[in-house]
Order: structure tokens, then C-alpha cells, then sequence
């Protein structure tokens, strides 16, 4: 049965598309940028749920110049509700350098005979072969080596700031916060993204706060375009990559 050849292309077009993904948006023209939209619409967002202890209602007092949950008399400028911005620095710069080596040798050897056995070890030279010897029935040996080496040199220097937003304040008080930051030079365009729970009183006076100071951080900087394609391997080379065992 001869398969029209319209199927073909379009399985062969629908192929495509899905081994190419985004790259054919930048196909001889910038990236798009990502349309501003809410981080809890995000397919990848989960609303944040730990455990926490239970808040005891505010009460107000009667005649009283302090509002509950007031850091001061003045109005405080940083970011205090969900909606509010911040700036989140991040300044990494760590190293790590682990160099391990494991050797392992072991020999074995086993000998076992039986010279008299009520004289029934000469009935044995009947059915073993030519050679037989009752005292070297069994001789065993086994040899084992093992060699193994590790070496890490790692090296890591960031230092970005980006605005983030709150997007929820869990029961205790602490934040959610997410920040997205695109900036597209030319034909190549870089992606920063932060995310994670940080504490209201870390919050400098400045209204930023730094990503040590950021719990359950997730941090992203890469980017997308004409030199980020040429730097990743071919789809088949990375399928051939996964199937091929050796």
C-alpha cells in the first residue's frame, strides 16, 4: 500500500517542529522576548505550602500610636505586600576542588584433594579423564584489581541584580518571591531567573536582599539564540547519546 506523499511531508514537517522547538522563532531574525505575564500563571509555578505554626489574631489597642505588624512610626519603603518589588542581589563567587583516588587488589586461591577416601578415589580415575589426580580434584584461583580516580576543579563568579516581585506571603509572614529579567543583545538573548521564600526583616533598608538569604533559591542564568545553538550538540548526536550504551 503506497502512502500518500502528503502524509509523509506533513509527518516529516511535524517532526521537525518538535526536534527544532523554539529555534525556529530567531530563524534568521532576534529571539522574541517573553510577554510579561503572572508568575502564578507560569505552567511551572506551585504555590509554596509548609508547615506553620498558628498566628494569634492582632489585637488592636485602644488609643495606641503602634499598628500591628509596623516596623516604625514612618512609613517603611520596602517591600512589604504581595505585589511589591525588590531588587535581589546575587554575588556568587565559590570554588570546590575534590580529588579522590581508590585502589583495590585482591587474590584468592583455593586447593582441595582427597588422597584416601576408602579406597574409592582409585574409582574415580575410571570416569575422570587422563590425568586425574585425587590429590588436586579442586584449584581455584581468582585475582581482583580495582582502580578509581576523581577530580573535581570548580570555579563559579555571578554578579547580576534583578528585580522580583511577591507574589504570595505564607502564613507566618515569610514571602514568595519571583523575578524575571530578559535583555537581547543582537541575536542573542539572556534569561535571569530567581525564585524562592525569603524573611520580611531580611530585607535591607535599601528595599534588596541577597540570594544567601534566599530559601529554597532557584536560580537561573542562560539564554537562547544563533551562539547558544551553535554551542549545544546536534538533536542526533544527543539522542545517539542516550541510546548508545558504550
Amino acid at each position: 500500500m503506497r502512502i500518500p506523499s502528503t502524509l509523509v511531508l506533513g509527518g516529516l514537517a511535524l517532526a521537525l517542529s518538535g526536534c527544532m522547538g523554539d529555534r525556529l522563532d530567531h530563524l534568521g531574525k532576534p529571539p522574541s522576548m517573553s510577554p510579561m505575564e503572572n508568575p502564578q500563571d507560569d505552567p511551572n509555578y506551585h504555590p509554596v505550602k509548609l508547615p506553620m505554626p498558628v498566628q494569634p489574631p492582632a489585637q488592636p489597642q485602644t488609643a495606641s500610636l503602634w499598628q500591628s505588624g509596623a516596623r516604625a512610626f514612618f512609613k517603611d519603603q520596602r517591600a512589604a505586600k504581595v505585589g511589591d518589588i525588590m531588587t535581589v542581589v546575587i554575588d556568587i563567587d565559590e570554588s570546590a576542588k575534590i580529588d579522590d583516588t581508590t585502589t583495590r587488589s585482591r587474590d584468592n586461591g583455593e586447593t582441595a584433594g582427597v588422597p584416601h577416601f576408602f579406597g574409592l578415589e582409585t574409582a574415580l580415575g575410571g570416569i575422570m579423564p587422563d590425568g586425574f589426580d585425587p590429590n588436586k580434584l579442586i584449584d581455584m584461583s581468582s585475582t581482583s584489581n580495582s582502580t578509581g580516580a576523581g577530580k573535581v576543579d570548580r570555579k563559579e563568579k555571578i554578579e547580576l541584580q534583578v528585580a522580583a516581585i511577591i507574589v504570595d506571603q505564607l502564613p507566618n509572614g515569610n514571602f514568595v518571591i519571583a523575578g524575571r529579567q530578559e535583555v537581547r543583545v543582537n541575536y542573542e538573548l539572556r534569561e535571569l531567573l530567581v525564585q524562592g521564600i525569603i524573611r520580611p526583616e531580611d530585607v535591607s533598608p535599601a528595599n534588596s536582599i541577597n540570594y544567601k538569604q534566599i530559601a529554597e533559591a532557584r536560580i537561573s542564568y542562560g539564554g537562547r539564540g544563533q551562539i547558544t545553538d551553535v554551542q549545544q550538540p546536534r538533536y542526533g548526536q544527543q539522542v545517539l547519546d542516550m541510546v548508545l550504551p558504550f
